[in-house]
């Protein structure tokens, strides 16, 4: 092998900079418009699941089974070549492809998350706001549903993270993400090593500042988390201080 070939080149990440900057803000877009639709349409599907109505029950589970059990890049070429087309009559272009089949696998996955977390409250607060005459649906919003939120925000924070990796699976229908801007790299300079290695760091960046905010949010949401002002007026106000 030439050792030229090791030498890494620096000026041609540099010279396809703006590429790599258009395609960071197609990943992040792609990721917030499938992470906040699949946390709605996750949230309709988990209620469905626990409905003992088998006409909203069954439907609900049956989607659930289909895009946790088929591939995401399958998913992809179906909406991208056949739903969509066949809904409107022609291609919506990638953006509008790429985040309806995240959203709607990210739906998915999300439905178990928050159906297991309100299944993970006692069943004894839902009867007990019953017997207070409150209805069935008040209960579920004002009692079950911030407590199994709590419960949620780990699971719904890991599913962000591989929502924003499998963002690169729509590079398959020509998307100009992070992961395309590398191929038209690798594919401009016969070099793989450049391209590839600044898309891999830079989802390492994006990653690792969204394990941060997903982190605080869990810290913030945690039974034991007292503000830091409230945390002042209790540390003033104990009876006993530490021994000299």
């Amino acid at each position: 092998m030439d050792p030229l070939t090791l030498n890494m080149r620096l000026d041609m990440i540099w010279d396809y900079k703006e590429l790599f900057v258009r395609g960071l803000w197609v990943t992040l877009g792609l990721t917030a418009a499938g992470y906040i639709g699949g946390i709605v349409l996750g949230l309709f599907l988990g209620m469905g699941k626990l409905s003992k109505r088998k006409w909203l029950y069954y439907p609900c589970k049956y989607y659930v089974d289909f895009f946790r059990g088929t591939p995401l890049l399958v998913q992809i070429l179906l909406i991208h070549l056949a739903v969509i087309p066949t809904i409107f009559g022609h291609s919506l272009g990638y953006f509008i492809s790429g985040a309806a089949a995240l959203m709607l696998n990210c739906g998915a996955y999300n439905a178990e998350i928050i159906r297991a977390g309100i299944q993970s409250i006692e069943k004894g607060q839902m009867e007990a706001a019953r017997s207070l005459g409150m209805p069935s649906g008040m209960a579920m919003k004002t009692i079950i549903l911030p407590q199994a939120f709590r419960r949620m925000v780990p699971p719904l924070g890991n599913e962000l993270i591989a929502l924003l990796k499998d963002s690169s699976l729509v590079t398959v229908i020509a998307a100009n993400d992070l992961l395309y801007a590398g191929k038209v790299i690798a594919g401009a300079y016969s070099r793989f090593w450049e391209p590839y290695i600044t898309v891999a760091i830079l989802y390492l960046v994006l990653t690792f500042l969204f394990t941060k905010i997903i982190s605080y949010v869990e810290k913030r949401f945690s039974n034991s988390y007292i503000p830091s002002g409230k945390r002042r007026i209790f540390s003033i106000g104990r009876p006993f201080g530490r021994s000299a």
